[in-house]
């Protein structure tokens, strides 16, 4: 039985086509036994832990969540939770694009790996996985302040520029956090991927909008603390999903320092604990440097410094004339004046024109295909621009219909022709379609020949905005960057299955009562043939402690444990984590 996503949450379902290609069905039956026991085992930790260093929404924030500590969380249930406080999810296949992941944000729909953790990654898994993104995620959700900053720095970051090297990058870390997660991995491979991912961190350049975003979402919205510098709370995803680093974070060794704009400069590495956090006062102070550095990006400055981050992306871009025309193609060349004034602008393959985010008839990029050019500016000796006249304005300097026409712009560039058709909206004009048209740049050369067929001429006095992708995604059919790397599903051994079937059975007992009897053979199987585990054996003590029988079984299982901590010094403290909670049981009022 396959869970697809829940199309019937509002929020799920306003998502767009190019975004809906990311979903992958949950597939709930996936999930085998330890799975369920991994994901119990963090959960009963973090509610024991977060409880006192978790910003206060996050224990009943699980609840608005739709999630339980028993089990790995159903999607259907997340999003009939979810529904109720504005935000949906969907399950992708691991790490998906930074932009595409920005734009789920900007929608109010949670990105959630369907995969989870293995028990060796318990701790910490550089792979996105169901607990860091559930469990992480969605409890902090049902604040407000919050999830209005999520969302708007998803629309931030969804017209922020990227680089050819940051797509390098993504798909090297990728690749890496895949290998991590394979059981069987060659450690070979490893080593060569880590040191793919160090040689092209190295060798970014100068970090793209992107990648400077990434850092600003690294350091609020997956490892943000907030409150004060000497007692601060964890309200990042990534530190609420990590019962290692949720801890070791508050250590005096890891820098606690102020959230500023200056967090930009701050890189970071996924594969290692961080050496510093940020501490906000608020969320409010979140949107505020965001609004800080929104201010510096292409898509709000615009002009010669949008274009050029444009023409270095070398993807589909989108800028934004005046008038608000949207021209949406691959920007390969532009002009500028002595004034660093934009006054020419050059798109080369398919580009299509929209106003609103919505393409305009006729205008796509299959009329378009071979590209668009147009100049940018005032005319001569007329103090208006040219979108803002009237159609009365318009036709006193003879620009109408069916009249020929010779347009000279301050930049020097003339266009001459037979006006076909002049296009408005919302009081401007946005576009003029001429005939038998000509155009050339101060020194004469030929920039439209009338042989080339109809010419479009963008109405515009300045670029004011230039953002990446394309104005109307629908439209264009963007196909958003898609990794062909597939996540490693694993096929489980005979050994694996009836490992499988024991952690079934404890859960069986927990779940429905009954005879104690029969986990001392549960245990004996486990010594038996499965000496290397410890969780199971845990489960087993955990139920034994808490009925208080068998004190035999119980100080075996104890004692095979405390000696496995001492022989395998990563599981010490784990298994000590796992004493402490038989305990010291805390009142776990989200189970249900």
């Amino acid at each position: 039985m396959s869970h697809f996503n829940d199309f019937n949450n509002p929020q799920v379902a306003a998502l767009p086509g190019h975004l809906k290609q990311f979903i992958v069905d949950q597939h709930y039956e996936h999930y085998t036994p330890i799975d369920h026991a991994v994901w119990r085992y963090v959960m009963r930790q973090n509610y024991s832990y977060l409880k006192d260093v978790a910003y206060y929404p996050y224990i009943p924030g699980l609840t608005k969540a739709g999630l339980t500590i028993e089990r790995i969380p159903d999607l259907q249930e997340m999003n009939d939770a979810l529904a109720k406080i504005g935000w949906g999810a969907v399950t992708v296949d691991g790490f998906i694009p930074p932009a595409a992941f920005m734009e789920y944000q900007a929608y109010r729909v949670l990105v959630i790996a369907a995969d989870i953790r293995q028990l060796r990654h318990i701790e910490y898994t550089p792979a996105p996985d169901i607990i860091h993104e559930s469990a992480g995620h969605a409890p902090i959700i049902a604040d407000k302040d919050y999830h209005e900053y999520l969302s708007y720095f998803g629309s931030i970051g969804a017209k922020a520029m990227f680089s050819a090297q940051d797509f390098e990058l993504y798909e090297a870390i990728r690749a890496l956090s895949i290998l991590k997660e394979m059981p069987d991995a060659d450690d070979a491979e490893i080593s060569k991927a880590e040191e793919l991912v160090a040689h092209r961190q190295e060798n970014m350049g100068a970090p793209s909008e992107m990648a400077l975003l990434s850092r600003l979402h690294w350091w609020t919205v997956e490892y943000g603390l907030i409150g004060t510098l000497e007692t601060p709370k964890i309200y990042g995803a990534g530190l609420l999903s990590s019962i290692g680093e949720s801890s070791s974070c508050m250590n005096p060794e890891v820098e606690k320092l102020w959230y500023t704009i200056d967090a930009v400069n701050y890189s970071y590495d996924i594969t290692k604990p961080q050496p510093q956090l940020f501490v906000t006062p608020t969320f409010q102070n979140l949107i505020d440097v965001l609004e800080e550095f929104a201010n510096t990006m292409s898509f709000r400055r615009g002009g010669a410094y949008g274009l050029t981050k444009a023409v270095e992306s070398k993807n589909t871009c989108t800028a934004v004339y005046s008038s608000g025309l949207q021209v949406s193609g691959t920007i390969t060349d532009f002009k500028i004046d002595k004034n660093d004034h934009s006054y020419f602008i050059k798109t080369t393959g398919p580009t299509a024109l929209s106003v609103n985010d919505k393409q305009l008839p006729g205008h796509g990029k299959n009329y378009h295909a071979d590209g668009f050019s147009s100049p940018v500016g005032k005319l001569k000796n007329i103090a208006t621009p040219l979108e803002e006249l009237t159609e009365a304005e318009l036709e006193n300097i003879g620009i109408a219909k069916g009249k020929t026409v010779e347009l000279d712009f301050e930049s020097g560039i003339t266009v001459k022709g037979t006006i076909k058709s002049i296009l408005a909206f919302l009081g401007k004009t946005q576009l003029i379609t001429f005939t038998d048209c000509t155009v050339t740049d101060k020194k004469g050369h030929i920039l439209f020949d009338p042989s080339w067929g109809v010419y479009d001429m963008a109405v515009g006095e300045k670029i004011v905005s230039v953002f990446c992708g394309a104005a109307d995604k629908a439209a264009f059919e963007e196909i958003v960057y898609k990794s062909q790397t597939a996540t490693h599903h694993v096929e489980y051994d005979l050994r694996t299955r009836e490992l499988h079937k024991l952690y079934q059975q404890v859960r069986n007992r927990r779940q429905k009562g009954g005879d104690f009897g029969f986990l001392g053979n549960v245990w004996f199987k486990l010594q038996k043939n499965h000496h290397d585990d410890w969780l199971c054996a845990l489960e087993i003590l955990e139920l034994l402690e808490h009925e208080d029988v068998e004190p035999i079984l119980r100080t075996e299982i104890r004692q095979f444990l405390e000696q496995k901590a001492k022989d395998q010094p990563e599981l010490k403290k784990l298994i000590s984590d796992g004493f402490y909670l038989i305990d010291h049981p805390v009142e776990q009022k989200l189970v249900f």
